[in-house]
């Protein structure tokens, strides 16, 4: 049987860990070159303290990535995968990562520019990946959408023209609405998506 001491330490640990994590969310999202002193301070603890948790800058980096996914796959989740046709449960889930990463415009800037595997690159898509492979299988499986194209290709694509459309936006060449519209036209496209599926909105 584990000790009240034990636990007492490990809860301890987990709660420097999380504000550890939701300081250096708070200031890389302001200052992606924030020093860990910096994000020390911020999280109420010492710089020995980050280095017990993340023995590495890149090692936090990585976590707080994964704390970011993790977040928009809950907002993915919550977005009723299971109601509507397959296309619009794709531009919801969609949507409810991009509002979640949306919040993190800098972090998000940090992220893309640091240069990882393609192996932990996938590894850090999979939880979204997973999410969006369901919905298109189901597009499938129900006639909405063709089966020309292999599945994993149809994933991936999404995946990237998700985060086109976020960088358009992010930059002012796009607003908003024109980008959730040329993401939905290209993605029911690519998805062969029958007559009845695509309403081709317009473009603003």
């Amino acid at each position: 049987m584990t000790s009240p001491p034990a636990r007492s330490r490990r809860a301890d640990a987990r709660r420097s860990r999380a504000a550890i994590l939701d300081a250096a969310t708070r200031v890389l999202n302001v200052e992606p070159d924030a020093s860990l002193e910096a994000i020390a301070r911020a999280a109420g603890v010492t710089r020995p303290t980050i280095y017990a948790h993340f023995p590495s800058r890149e090692q936090l980096l990585l976590a707080v990535v994964e704390r970011i996914t993790h977040e928009a796959v809950v907002a993915m989740d919550a977005a009723d995968p299971g109601t509507g046709p397959a296309a619009d449960v794709l531009m919801r889930m969609l949507d409810a990562g991009a509002q979640v990463t949306g919040r993190y415009p800098v972090l998000v800037q940090l992220i893309s520019a640091h240069t990882v595997s393609p192996e932990a690159d996938h590894e850090r898509h999979t939880p979204v990946a997973d999410r969006i492979r369901r919905v298109i299988q189901r597009g499938r499986q129900s006639g909405e959408f063709d089966d020309r194209l292999p599945v994993d290709w149809l994933v991936a694509a999404t995946i990237r023209l998700g985060h086109a459309a976020s960088e358009e936006t992010h930059a002012g060449r796009l607003s908003a609405p024109a980008a959730q519209d040329a993401l939905r036209i290209s993605l029911l496209r690519i998805l062969g998506a029958t007559e009845e599926t695509d309403p081709s909105p317009r473009l603003r």
